[in-house]
């Protein structure tokens, strides 16, 4: 099982340098988990998408409906007062310290793309082709 951080799930369904990478981490690990946050932040994504004209509305329809299905049974609400602490004391968004706080709080391996996260959070925090080249 693994926290998967919304972009490591955007890039699950839309192109990106990091898409190869995250499809091998769901071979590798089927079970994510996410804060419920990532529902609202991967609409963000998918609103960005449409207004640029790169998907069309059926198509951001579809890759929520996906990732919902994905992550179905899988969400989880963070401590606000864990996730405002961690805010705090790494100096990094509440958005991301819900992800951070759920990895902690689940003992799991936190995947992201996010440079500042994984400079900060090395003992949970692994990109997705360092976690599918690792044991975890």
């Amino acid at each position: 099982m693994i926290v998967a951080d919304t972009n490591t799930i955007a890039y699950l369904y839309l192109p990106s340098d990091y898409s190869d990478d995250v499809e091998a981490v769901l071979l590798k690990d089927p079970q994510w988990i996410a804060p419920f946050l990532w529902r609202s932040e991967l609409r963000n994504i998918l609103t960005l998408y449409l207004r640029k004209k790169l998907i069309t509305m059926s198509d951001a329809a579809d890759i929520q409906q996906q990732a919902e299905a994905l992550l179905i049974d899988n969400e989880y609400q963070v401590s606000s007062l864990e996730v405002l602490q961690t805010a705090h004391e790494f100096g990094c968004s509440a958005y991301d310290a819900e992800f951070i706080v759920l990895a902690r709080d689940t003992n799991c391996q936190l995947v992201t793309a996010d440079k500042k996260i994984l400079k900060a959070f090395p003992e949970i925090a692994t990109s997705a082709r360092n976690f599918v080249a690792s044991g975890f």
